[in-house]
């Protein structure tokens, strides 16, 4: 007991408060989305009802829209904040002058909340065109780039793969941070072994310091990934709860404080969470068996 002990005393209100406002608050979740109470004002708990929410939300046209919509900003948002910053930290792994100035230039955008990211990135992305145009546009059409101007998030078919855009300034240094780390663990030796055995620049990353850059990009995508599912901040700060960028935060905030219907919010809620788990649990078991592999 003097052994362990001190330490469970030590933890144990951490270990407390997140069983109940983590945990616990989770399950109430999941089980008012299992209920009838599609009404806040009434005070009877609802009746079970089982999966009867899960499936008959499908069967709405705009839950299958924002589904669409966070698939559509996901794979734009994760994609290019990979690439962008394993380009970046390729950069500064070469050794560039003014390397410490370039690297908090490129983190600085992650000190910003989504909401200001969303704020100045509305004004960047006005839809306006011509001589009404503004923001990014408006560059466009002073420098005589008028094919370039664009609807941005307006545009019914691709405005999430712009609302993308905001969330791919704000954490693509962040991710090359990561990527840094990477490069800068890679020994020496090893890229120095592929170059006397014959391998070019090229496939010394190829074959050596990509392979060993996998677990950072496992953290990353999983970083990236959980962020994507549950965005709301940005979203509503650029473009406020319109159909056209409604994504299922969104939708589940219109349910409970619009519609009053907490079974549903609470059905889109436990959504999220499933589509988050998905992503963190495979990691969670990855890294478990290293660590006991260690």
């Amino acid at each position: 007991m003097r052994r362990w002990l001190p330490g469970l005393l030590l933890v144990s209100p951490s270990i407390i408060l997140i069983a109940v406002f983590v945990y616990g608050l989770l399950g109430w979740n999941f089980r008012v989305a299992m209920t009838d109470k599609h009404d806040e004002i009434a005070e009877i708990p609802g009746h079970f009802v089982g999966l009867a929410n899960f499936t008959g939300i499908w069967s709405e046209e705009r839950w299958g829209l924002s589904v669409r919509h966070a698939l559509v900003f996901t794979v734009v948002f994760v994609g290019g904040a990979l690439v962008l910053g394993w380009f970046l930290a390729f950069l500064m792994e070469k050794g560039i002058r003014a390397e410490s100035g370039f690297r908090a230039v490129y983190l600085f955008p992650m000190a910003i909340s989504f909401i200001a990211t969303g704020v100045v990135w509305r004004w960047l992305m006005n839809s306006g065109t011509g001589e009404h145009a503004g923001g990014l546009n408006r560059l466009f059409h002073y420098l005589g780039l008028d094919v370039l101007q664009w609807q941005w998030f307006r545009d019914p078919d691709w405005g999430m793969a712009a609302m993308a855009i905001p969330a791919i300034w704000q954490m693509s240094g962040y991710i090359m941070a990561l990527f840094l780390a990477g490069f800068r663990g890679v020994p020496e030796e090893l890229r120095e072994a592929a170059r006397v055995d014959g391998c070019s620049e090229w496939q010394v990353y190829r074959h050596v310091i990509l392979p060993m850059l996998r677990p950072v990009t496992l953290s990353a995508l999983i970083i990236l990934g959980h962020i994507s599912l549950k965005v709301f901040d940005l979203v509503v700060s650029v473009s406020g709860k319109q159909i056209i960028t409604d994504v299922p935060a969104t939708f589940m905030w219109t349910a409970v404080y619009d519609s009053h219907d907490p079974a549903k919010g609470a059905t889109i809620a436990s959504y999220i969470v499933l589509s988050v788990a998905v992503f963190v649990v495979p990691y969670l078991i990855w890294n478990a068996r290293k660590g006991n592999r260690s």
